[in-house]
């Protein structure tokens, strides 16, 4: 990997900001972002990522390209946590293995938004519909994570029928999925020639929103770390392990169908990385019996982070090497 461009993302203020949320808890400071700004941070980064790829993909139009991006997406968010379920079922347990599936299985918008800022850094383009790609990739995992626990769960640990509409609702309903598509499909019937309009918006205002929002990340993230003790060595090695697993599917699903340069590093981050708002969301009513203190952990305190500030230049390094050796 290119030492300079680790260097550089290190030192980009998304990360830096990051870094500070860490610090300001390990330092024990008073610094505090209100709950109604980080939801209304977090609203905006997603709409403005949602917006920005329909007017993309009004630029681009459907074709081949597309279909293969968004056939990858849905192939990766059913594999991930297929695997991840029968890897870890017989050492956390069958609930807390579901949850840590529907986990990874889902996708982190954060780390897609960063990983665009990332690109955007490096004058590297990528296709609006890869934002389609990352709303698509958002359910499948809870509603098989939920499935391998009533299945596979006996009567005491909570086996049994699944209340499905509820299930699909807090699936395919929850906010962070209805505010990208619907802002994506805004974007797309609105046009490019819109999209000139709002540029201030969508790219002036984005890098700040995105500081912010990492700061305070890096504050819960800070304070998840505590809790790690309590999860266990396997499920902490599979926090480190998992988003390279997922990132080296990534990379060949990206072979198979062609993807390449920013559309495959999108591809190969959205496997790598892990739910920490979705899905937790989702589980807390669907699956009860699942410990958030380990698959929140993990996702937020251990994978969140690797992507963040080794991952993305890693994986990037990566997908240009895949391209080189398929030129």
């Amino acid at each position: 990997m290119n030492t300079a461009e680790l260097l550089a993302n290190l030192l980009s203020p998304p990360v830096l900001c990051f870094a500070l949320g860490l610090l300001a808890v390990a330092f024990r400071s008073d610094l505090e972002l209100p709950p109604a700004l980080t939801k209304t941070l977090s609203l905006g980064l997603l709409f403005m990522i949602g917006l920005k790829g329909g007017f993309s993909l009004a630029h681009s139009g459907f074709g081949l390209e597309v279909t293969k991006g968004l056939l990858a997406a849905l192939a990766a968010s059913v594999i991930v946590p297929i695997w991840t379920f029968f890897a870890l079922r017989g050492r956390l347990g069958v609930n807390d293995a579901a949850g840590v599936a529907a986990t990874y299985g889902s996708v982190s918008a954060v780390t897609f938004i960063t990983a665009c800022s990332f690109l955007s850094l490096q004058n590297i383009a990528y296709s609006g519909h890869m934002v389609a790609a990352m709303a698509l990739m958002e359910s499948p995992a809870i509603v098989l994570g939920v499935f391998f626990a009533r299945r596979f769960a006996t009567r005491t640990e909570g086996g049994g029928k699944v209340d499905w509409s509820h299930l699909g609702k807090d699936a395919f309903l929850n906010g962070s999925v209805f505010l990208l598509l619907g802002s994506l499909l805004i974007g797309l019937l609105a046009g490019e020639g819109q999209g000139a309009t709002m540029k201030p918006f969508i790219s002036t205002l984005f890098p700040g929103v995105l500081c912010l929002f990492l700061l305070d990340l890096g504050m819960v993230a800070a304070r998840r770390m505590g809790g790690l003790r309590a999860v266990g060595g396997t499920a902490l090695v599979f926090g480190l392990l998992a988003p390279l697993v997922n990132a080296a599917l990534g990379l060949a699903l990206c072979a198979l169908t062609g993807l390449t340069g920013g559309d495959a590093l999108l591809l190969v981050v959205l496997c790598a990385s892990a739910s920490y708002i979705a899905v937790p969301a989702a589980l807390r009513t669907a699956l009860p019996e699942a410990n958030p203190g380990v698959y929140v952990s993990l996702s937020l305190a251990i994978t969140f982070p690797f992507n963040i500030i080794i991952g993305i230049p890693l994986y990037h390094w990566a997908v240009s090497a895949l391209l080189i050796a398929h030129s």
